[in-house]
């Protein structure tokens, strides 16, 4: 006759540090072409093992996963890795780029801004704990988790990377938004032509001024 209990809820986000925060400086904006904006954010993946971590970095106007890493660890490394990557994978290097993430011991280390910063990127982070100041990387997590397998425990690390790169490259390239008329993250990042869609009251552009 009882609700059963859920399991508690994986906290991946830890504030309570020393590091340096930075402001935001996209509130109740939005990113007017590919690589103005990335968001980035770690998830839980759970394994037979144990959980296991996955960050992610993405363009907010595609929706383009730009890079990711997925371990058995939230060490700072794991962001870093998975912002190389999308470093590695940016088409635009000439042109101004903000990285926006929570607070998290991971974005704040000294070691993954300077990394971000020697490579031209702006930091900008949530302030509050409201969920709308990193939304898309929020519905991004969503998406991989309740769409493509990642919210089912998987047998081991190994596994779940490899679903992790399947997933990623499914929601690249195969999966349509209607926030971007029905195209797919890649084709927008490619060739953008779209006026950009939010669903949130009073948004502004994200003008190069900003940035």
């Amino acid at each position: 006759m009882l609700v059963p209990k859920l399991k508690n809820y994986v906290t991946t986000t830890n504030s309570k540090h020393q590091f340096r925060k930075y402001k935001n400086l996209i509130k109740d904006q939005v990113p007017t072409r590919p690589e103005q904006l990335w968001v980035s954010d770690i998830i839980y993946i759970k394994t037979d093992n144990g959980h296991n971590y996955l960050a992610i970095v993405t363009d907010a106007y595609s929706k383009q996963i730009m890079g990711y890493k997925l371990d058995n660890n939230m060490k700072t490394s794991l962001c870093t890795e998975a912002l190389e990557m999308a470093i590695k994978n940016r088409k635009y290097p000439d042109k101004k780029l903000i990285h926006h993430s929570d607070r998290g011991f991971q974005y704040c280390n000294p070691k993954y801004t300077a990394f971000a910063e020697e490579n031209g990127i702006i930091m900008s982070m949530t302030e509050q704990y409201d969920p709308y100041e990193n939304a898309i990387a929020e519905r991004i997590n969503r998406t991989l988790k309740y769409e493509y397998g990642l919210r089912n425990c998987i047998k081991n690390t190994a596994i779940a990377q490899e679903v992790t790169k399947q997933a990623v490259s499914i929601y690249n390239n195969l999966r349509t938004h209607f926030s971007l008329n029905l195209r797919k993250p890649a084709e927008v990042r490619l060739n953008p032509n779209i006026k950009y869609k939010s669903y949130r009251r009073n948004n502004v552009n994200l003008t190069e001024l900003t940035i």
